[in-house]
């Protein structure tokens, strides 16, 4: 048979193109379980905005293939794609078939990062993201321009002329979402050892993170207090940073490993029974330190066993039960919505309890929006990498919430708390946004709560006492 001399062309240059490197690229096995029956097409938030197949599961699962195969390159056409999807996960829970799309598109995050060259102005903001959100330390430090920034008013004059998002749609989305800085920020008040109230049941470790740590610090001390009063000694390494969890889904590898293993390093001695988060993405990655640190032979053991000690904050509570006394949150019947977050709902499989935490707080009535699985928009940095589609599903999520009714809406991951409260604020809605913790120590501590206006602003947060917490 003569080969023209087109096909060869053709055939040397498919041999040349650009695409995944051997160190684990997508699982030919786990592609080849997807039957592309389009069960996944309908709960994926980027494919329902956007609407384009190769922005869906399925059709990025074709791209992973086609690229393993060496018939398509990992390019701009193709990495677009890929950046598109939120890993909010609800594709996995949809499947019929069990295809492990989470598996699929991290790994598929990491070549990205390693194979493709991004643009400069790319390059830039990823590296400004990831060079200050998981160090909170230096973070803080930043705090003060930012302090300055909102006293003087700059951030109600970006966002009142929208000049900002004239200048760089990114940067405007990061601004948009940043919460006010107060003093607080500043603090570092809880202790290495918070003891137990009561009988000690538990000897028990607590993950500050890094955005909850400072821009969320009333949260954390809530969860601790919350801890204790059910009889949990509490510990917080002083040594413990960012759980990698920004890192990890965005691709960044080495930088995921060594926070990783700072994390482990920081609980070896402890001797805590178990490892509490109270945000949802933190946890979904602290237990996926095994995958993490497999290649590690001097981790890979021991990051199996810290990820076996790790219980969101709910899960944990919901599985051990509730010992503490619990009041009513007002003098009437509370109407609440529970925002289920991706990476609890989806990637940990966490639902049914949060919601009987809540209900055990007497007058707490639950609804339930429509659309509950949908993500709202922040998945991590997406919401600044990809500001357009956050801003459909953000404006979506907010909506569903509101159409319950509800005068209260709980939110256990700080991103989702930020895109809500900037949503809510965009559609002049005055409904306070609360973490489940926070409703739970108030709660305890027998304090009503004060719906209108902020919540964060009028409610009056104890200060963190070792031994005197709910005296």
């Amino acid at each position: 048979m003569q080969v023209s001399e087109n096909a060869v062309n053709n055939t040397a240059s498919l041999k040349n193109l650009k695409g995944f490197d051997e160190s684990h690229p997508p699982d030919p096995k786990l592609i080849d379980s997807c039957v592309h029956c389009g069960f996944c097409l309908s709960t994926c938030p980027s494919y329902r905005v956007l609407g384009k197949e190769m922005d869906s599961p399925r059709g990025r699962i074709y791209l992973m293939d086609a690229i393993n195969e060496g018939e398509i390159a990992l390019n701009t056409a193709t990495v677009e794609h890929f950046d598109s999807c939120l890993g909010c996960l609800a594709c996995v829970s949809t499947c019929p078939s069990g295809v492990q799309y989470d598996k699929l598109i991290s790994a598929t995050r990491h070549q990205v990062e390693r194979n493709y060259p991004r643009s400069l102005p790319d390059q830039f903001f990823r590296k400004l993201i990831f060079s200050l959100f998981p160090y909170p330390n230096l973070l803080r430090i930043l705090l003060v321009p930012l302090l300055v920034y909102q006293k003087l008013g700059f951030a109600k004059f970006f966002r009142a002329t929208g000049l900002l998002n004239k200048i760089s749609p990114r940067l405007a989305a990061m601004e948009s979402i940043l919460p006010e800085i107060t003093l607080k920020s500043f603090q570092d008040n809880l202790p290495s050892v918070i003891p137990a109230k009561g009988e000690k049941r538990y000897r028990v470790g607590v993950i500050l993170g890094c955005v909850q740590r400072l821009f969320f610090s009333p949260v954390n001390e809530a969860t601790v207090r919350v801890l204790t009063a059910n009889g949990c000694e509490v510990v917080i390494p002083k040594s413990q940073g960012c759980c990698a969890a920004l890192p990890e889904h965005q691709g960044q590898t080495e930088q995921a490993k060594a926070l990783a293993r700072q994390m482990i390093d920081s609980f070896a001695k402890t001797d805590v029974d178990f490892v509490i988060i109270n945000a949802a993405g933190c946890g979904h990655t602290l237990k996926e330190y095994g995958h993490i640190l497999e290649d590690d032979p001097e981790y890979r053991e021991k990051a199996k066993d810290f990820a076996a000690k790790v219980k969101d904050a709910q899960e944990f509570l919901a599985t051990v039960g509730l010992t503490a006394k619990l009041s009513p949150l007002t003098d009437k019947p509370l109407n609440l919505v529970y925002q289920d977050a991706c990476h609890l709902l989806h990637g940990q499989k966490i639902s049914v309890q949060p919601r009987q935490i809540l209900r055990q707080i007497p007058g707490v009535k639950l609804r339930e929006p429509i659309d509950a699985a949908l993500c709202c928009g922040s998945a991590g940095v997406y919401n600044m990498l990809q500001p357009e589609v956050s801003e459909e599903l953000g404006r979506q999520k907010v909506e569903n919430l509101l159409n319950t009714g509800a005068e209260l809406i709980a939110s256990a991951n700080p991103g989702c708390t930020l895109q809500i409260t900037k949503h809510l604020q965009s559609q002049g809605k005055k409904i306070s946004v609360i973490h489940p913790m926070e409703l739970l120590d108030y709660s305890i501590r027998g304090e009503k709560l004060k719906l209108y206006p902020d919540f964060s602003q009028t409610q009056k947060k104890p200060e963190l006492k070792t031994d005197k917490m709910y005296t």
